[in-house]
């Protein structure tokens, strides 16, 4: 027996009620079916905090096991990012398609996790110092400082583009080396299946900014 299992995601209880982002993940993976038949099941996840225990996701990966299913997920970089997903999927044997990623592996999505978790323990080492050094001027921490918040969230958006920006900053190098131009490249990311930064297609004005950022030492 095989098919097609579906595991969605939600962050809070309040997104789970509401449906915010669970809609968008069932029609892309209803998108996706079309054409290969109907989902044997769907097991939906709400979780909060840091909490590492996914009865749903094992309860998703048993049901593939059971059936011989394909896990389908609707968006490969949300969960690359959690180590936790990583390791239970990478431990079950169990073959996945992610719809915005189809043509990603299991060795995409460990890479991801790696450079993911990397760039987290990066950013807390960062944050750790920079609060000790303000406490050592004098800076009187816990008080609304728009600034600060603003920087914090420049930070964690840096977080979740770097596994991809480390996929995609060696192609794009090697072509620009060897003359190609910014569409090109473009064109190049999409086929490769590098997943797009922030959810958007590659487009060449992204390409250029993503150098130019990388130039600046913005995201180093």
């Amino acid at each position: 027996m095989t098919g097609f299992v579906a595991y969605y995601r939600v962050s809070t209880d309040r997104q789970g009620r509401s449906g915010l982002g669970l809609d968008a993940q069932r029609a892309a993976v209803a998108s996706f079916m079309v054409g290969r038949g109907e989902l044997s099941a769907e097991f939906v996840e709400v979780e909060s905090g840091r909490k590492n225990d996914r009865p749903q996701l094992s309860a998703a990966l048993d049901q593939c096991r059971r059936q011989r299913a394909t896990l389908v997920i609707a968006k490969l970089d949300r969960l690359a990012r959690n180590v936790a997903f990583v390791a239970s999927l990478m431990e079950s044997g169990v073959e996945f398609v992610a719809v915005d990623n189809p043509h990603a592996d299991k060795l995409m999505l460990h890479m991801l996790s790696a450079f993911a978790e990397h760039e987290q323990r990066q950013i807390s080492a960062r944050t750790k110092a920079a609060l000790a050094a303000a406490k050592a001027r004098g800076v009187k921490l816990g008080g609304p400082n728009p600034a600060a918040a603003a920087a914090r969230g420049r930070a964690v958006l840096a977080a979740q583009e770097a596994p991809v920006r480390a996929m995609a900053l060696p192609i794009i190098r090697q072509m620009r080396e060897t003359g190609a131009t910014l569409r090109t490249i473009a064109t190049a990311l999409k086929t490769e299946g590098v997943p797009p930064l922030r959810g958007q297609a590659w487009h060449p004005e992204t390409i250029r900014k993503l150098l130019v950022d990388t130039k600046n030492n913005s995201f180093t």
